[in-house]
Order: C-alpha cells, then sequence, then structure tokens
C-alpha cells in the first residue's frame, strides 16, 4: 500500500482551501514540520482506525479520492459534501 506524505506547505494548502480535519493513518506520513504547522493553525488530525482489512482499503481509497479531488478543485467544493458524494459512490460501487 501507498502512503500520502504531507509537508507544511501542503498543511498550509489545506487550511488555505478551508479544511479544518485531516484523518491520519497508517498509509499517511507527517513531516514533524506539518505536524507542527497543523497543531499551530488548529487543523485537527483525527485517528482512522478501521477494524477490518476491507474498511482500511475503503478508507484509503476514500482519503485518496478526497485529497486529489481538494487538490484539483480547492475551495470550489465543500469539504462535508465531498465526503458524502465518495461515500455515496463507493456504497454504490459494493
Amino acid at each position: 500500500m501507498s502512503k500520502t506524505f504531507y509537508t507544511e506547505r501542503d498543511i498550509d494548502d489545506l487550511y488555505g482551501r478551508g479544511v479544518m480535519t485531516l484523518e491520519v493513518s497508517d498509509a499517511v506520513v507527517l513531516t514533524d514540520l506539518a505536524r507542527e504547522r497543523a497543531f499551530k493553525l488548529g487543523l485537527r488530525l483525527v485517528k482512522a482506525n478501521p477494524t477490518h482489512v476491507e474498511d482500511r482499503a475503503q478508507a484509503e481509497l476514500i482519503h485518496r479520492v478526497k485529497a486529489a479531488v481538494l487538490a484539483r478543485l480547492g475551495d470550489q467544493v465543500e469539504e462535508k459534501v465531498l465526503e458524502a458524494v465518495i461515500a455515496k459512490v463507493i456504497a454504490g460501487l459494493n
């Protein structure tokens, strides 16, 4: 499984787009400066802890899709709406 790395600049970009929560799992790596920057800006780091392998794979897919959409569209999309759409699409795939 590939990992997603976040730097201090990535945290600034997320915060600038209005993202206030970042799910952190085994597939997500934050540099020390990124973690410090997140705490300084008040960006919450939430531990994603799915219990089953399928849940972990689904959580990783959701995270990757969400990150890609936010990177492409930035503040043109609301994070909560995006999460709902991704969840609905993935539910339809199962």
